[in-house]
């Protein structure tokens, strides 16, 4: 891969909240970065619950139906098949219940206490006909997957205008085109500390943390969506999976039980640590734990 001195062979940006990483083997110019940069303006501008001139920001204020996003059908197809494997526990409807703990658009991070998401919402949400609708207003988020859906675009977009290797890291969700990358496992208790390494082959690894994004007493992003609960049981997860999103899919799968069974449908190598410390494995899994 490219080294440190080649600039234009690595790219390092903020973007949806998050720091991105690219690197590829061939210059990466202004036409590529461009086209990047517009993949992830349309997502966000699609997804994000942080903007008031999203897509998603309409449905919320009760606007009932928007013109469906090219990502919908992949993703929520994807949260059928969570919401089944978890018994409900994962839901694209649980943005209402994160705003409820704090975790809202303007940051403010004051919990109001749990707020279940809505059990029927598939019954509510629909996205078919090229129409992504709600039957009353409610906040739609793509958490559980989405930056792993966003990876994948860019990856795919990178793809079509460079040669060579790609590697894109957006801060927990990386895909590899190329050569194999070996990747640390981040403890979740101490940043100084890998619980393991693995190597990526054209694959994607994902990763969730209830270290990040966390914030008051014991809340953090990772909520089940049955209780508006923060999960206690599992620290840290990560999944390896031929596509980010469903890498990201499995990664947030795998806080709840269900998770495990939805990896080995899917054919995803996994890892996670439980909160006192405990590390469990997917059967045949290639990383290098350090017990």
């Amino acid at each position: 891969m490219a080294s440190e001195s080649s600039a234009d062979r690595i790219w390092r940006f903020d973007a949806i909240g998050t720091v991105w990483h690219i690197e590829t083997d061939s210059p990466l110019g202004a036409t590529a970065r461009s086209s990047v940069g517009d993949v992830i303006e349309t997502f966000d501008r699609e997804w994000s619950r942080f903007r008031t001139d999203s897509l998603i920001a309409a449905l919320a204020a009760g606007a009932g139906a928007v013109p469906a996003p090219a990502d919908a059908t992949a993703m929520l197809d994807a949260f059928v098949d969570l919401d089944r494997a978890t018994a409900g526990a994962v839901s694209p409807l649980i943005g209402a219940s994160l705003e409820a703990r704090g975790y809202d658009s303007t940051y403010g991070f004051v919990d109001r206490g749990a707020l279940p998401a809505p059990a029927d919402w598939r019954e509510r949400l629909s996205w078919e006909g090229g129409t992504l609708a709600l039957t009353e207003p409610g906040v739609i988020d793509v958490g559980a997957l989405g930056k792993g859906r966003l990876v994948d675009r860019v990856l795919e977009t990178l793809l079509e205008r460079v040669q060579g290797d790609v590697v894109v890291d957006a801060s927990g969700d990386l895909a590899v085109c190329g050569t194999p990358q070996r990747v640390g496992l981040e403890h979740p208790y101490d940043a100084r500390r890998a619980i393991g390494v693995v190597e990526v082959t054209d694959a994607a690894l994902c990763a969730s943390a209830t270290n990040r994004r966390a914030w008051g007493d014991g809340l953090h992003h990772v909520l089940d969506a049955r209780t508006g609960e923060p999960v206690r049981t599992i620290a840290a997860t990560w999944a390896i999976a031929p596509t980010a999103m469903r890498a990201d899919a499995v990664a947030t799968a795998l806080f709840f039980d269900g998770g495990p069974e939805l990896a080995h449908e899917w054919g995803v190598e996994w890892v996670r640590m439980t909160t006192d410390g405990r590390v469990e494995w997917s059967p045949g899994s290639k990383a290098e734990l350090f017990l």
